[in-house]
């Protein structure tokens, strides 16, 4: 299928998400929250993956529209909206990334397949000096992915502090998997530090 998308539109994919992508198990399902113009559904279909995107507008990903093993779902996740799949829907793979609604969180973890990995990546309180988002409703408080997982995924990676690329913010980022036995807990909590520089 030929893209109607011009390659250079297309923003790179995460330099966090691309580096733990291989952690998610070999053709196992991704979804990607709030997927946009498709940059990771993209690089997860390259990768041979079953790729879910959800969005309230899909015409960023309207050329991915009918390819082989692409799901595309147009949905409002906020506004008391319900979780628009299946209950029993699970994925290796959940990403998302510049995007924070908190009421999701929970449906995000129950949607992890034993083995599945979360990878995480938004802006963090301190991010109003460098621009938007700067509401607190959009800003992750400090350690606040460390708490969401805590006692249900492993963490592999967690990074808090001041980015330069692509831009100056301050990002939360984390990459955990989803095989702590029942009622295990973390090994230790990692400080927020300065990221490096990209």
């Amino acid at each position: 299928m030929t893209s109607t998308l011009r390659p250079h539109a297309l923003s790179p994919p995460s330099r966090w998400v691309d580096r733990f992508a291989p952690l998610i198990p070999a053709g196992g399902p991704v979804l990607d929250v709030a997927c946009g113009a498709g940059r990771h559904l993209r690089l997860f279909a390259r990768r041979g993956h079953p790729v879910t995107g959800i969005d309230l507008d899909l015409r960023g990903v309207a050329d991915m529209e009918g390819a082989p093993d692409v799901t595309l779902l147009g949905a409002d996740l906020e506004n008391g909206a319900p979780w628009p799949l299946p209950p029993d829907r699970r994925f290796a793979g959940i990403v998302v990334t510049n995007y924070l609604y908190r009421p999701l969180l929970p449906a995000l973890l129950d949607a992890l397949a034993p083995g599945g990995v979360l990878l995480y990546e938004t802006f963090a309180l301190g991010n109003a000096r460098f621009g938007r988002p700067s509401s607190p409703a959009f800003l992750l408080r400090n350690g606040e992915l460390l708490d969401l997982v805590r006692g249900r995924l492993q963490v592999v990676a967690y990074e808090h502090g001041e980015v330069a690329s692509p831009k100056a913010a301050v990002m939360q980022r984390i990459c955990a998997v989803n095989d702590l036995a029942p009622g295990a807990g973390l090994d230790g909590d990692p400080e927020p530090r300065p990221l490096p520089a990209a």
